[in-house]
């Protein structure tokens, strides 16, 4: 039996994740991989409409239930153009900027299922060419991609099949460093989604019954604001997302502890079930920091937007420069790993 938390097999199983491309719309594979991967495990799952994931372990009450979410969709982007050059303009998929992905390869995908890779660029790269090359805007007019193969127009692109509206995913670069870091892009939220299969594993292992029915819901749509907003069952109490913490100026969080959000740009997450964690957290001796994502949604304020009366949350690894080439530390992904393993076998509180 497994010794938990194993942070080398979580930070495996987050290599392997975020190596399989995954902008919203684009989900399939990896919905596939977290499904092969439960029913190893022996736990239900069921697909929604939307493309989703959803695995149930039954609890003592199954009255009252838990439900927990982390997504696998990613930022990405889509053909917007086949430029005269040979060149693709793109459209983005998600809230990032144009210079996060600069000089970053990526790989076009096309419905007959075939890949080509390229390189974003700007348009004026050459600085003995470009007077302007290092002030042009970086957006959608400027940047570009620039396909491995032979193609000087229009034309010769859409003999290879590519096409407008086909997805683009960009390479992760991951690499885990001999120190505890793991940076690649993506790790919003693989990182959580491996963290909560190795919550199931450990939980199937150690053969636990949890107190309460508890959902977890492997989303692919939160990038664009709806991927945990419905499958929501109506004896839902609490609904905890596990998404990335948000670092920066101004923020406590850090790449060492479990990040909890009280307040994003939705409005403040439940108290009660705040104060159920972090008392959680100084009970089992987890480092964790308390903060306010400024610009920011999760898959658990989508759930409220959308009218369900649940009690929400939202707690998580903190990743430095999201939205680009992130990072955290093996200290972050075991402190949250083990605030999600005590929080699935407490009570609930009285919230009424």
């Amino acid at each position: 039996m497994t010794t938990y938390p194993n942070i080398t097999e979580t930070k495996n199983l987050i290599k392997q994740l975020v190596s399989i491309p995954s902008p919203s719309g684009y989900t399939a594979n990896v919905i596939q991989f977290v499904e092969d991967y439960l029913k190893e495990l022996d736990v239900e799952t069921k697909r929604n409409r939307k493309g989703g994931l959803i695995a149930t372990i039954p609890g003592k009450n199954d009255q009252e239930h838990r439900m927990l979410t982390a997504h696998v969709d990613t930022l990405g982007a889509m053909v917007k153009e086949i430029k005269s050059n040979g060149r693709l303009r793109l459209s983005l998929i998600g809230g990032f900027k144009f210079n996060a992905i600069e000089g970053e390869y990526c790989e076009i995908h096309t419905p007959e299922g075939n890949t080509f890779t390229g390189t974003i660029l700007m348009h004026q790269t050459s600085v003995h060419v470009y007077k302007d090359a290092g002030e042009a805007k970086r957006n959608q007019e400027n940047m570009e991609v620039r396909i491995d193969a032979k193609v000087e127009n229009e034309k010769d692109v859409r003999r290879l099949g590519i096409e407008v509206g086909d997805f683009v995913s960009f390479d992760p670069r991951v690499e885990l460093t001999a120190n505890g870091f793991i940076k690649s892009r993506h790790l919003d939220d693989k990182a959580s989604v491996g963290i909560l299969l190795q919550l199931m594993k450990r939980i199937k292992e150690e053969q636990l019954t949890l107190p309460y029915t508890t959902h977890f819901l492997i989303s692919n749509n939160e990038e664009i604001g709806y991927g945990g907003n419905s499958n929501i069952p109506p004896e839902t109490v609490e609904y905890l997302a596990v998404d990335m913490g948000a670092m920066g100026d101004g923020q406590t969080t850090d790449e060492y502890t479990v990040s909890i959000c009280v307040k994003d740009s939705s409005g403040p997450y439940h108290l009660g079930l705040r104060k159920n964690l972090t008392e959680l957290a100084k009970h089992n001796n987890i480092d964790y920091k308390l903060d306010i994502y400024p610009y920011y949604g999760s898959d658990a304020s989508a759930a409220i937007g959308a009218g369900h009366d649940i009690v929400h949350g939202l707690i998580g690894p903190g990743i430095d420069s999201s939205h680009a080439y992130e990072r955290t530390h093996e200290d972050s992904l075991k402190n949250t790993e083990e605030l999600l393993y005590h929080y699935v076998k407490s009570a609930m509180v009285q919230y009424n």
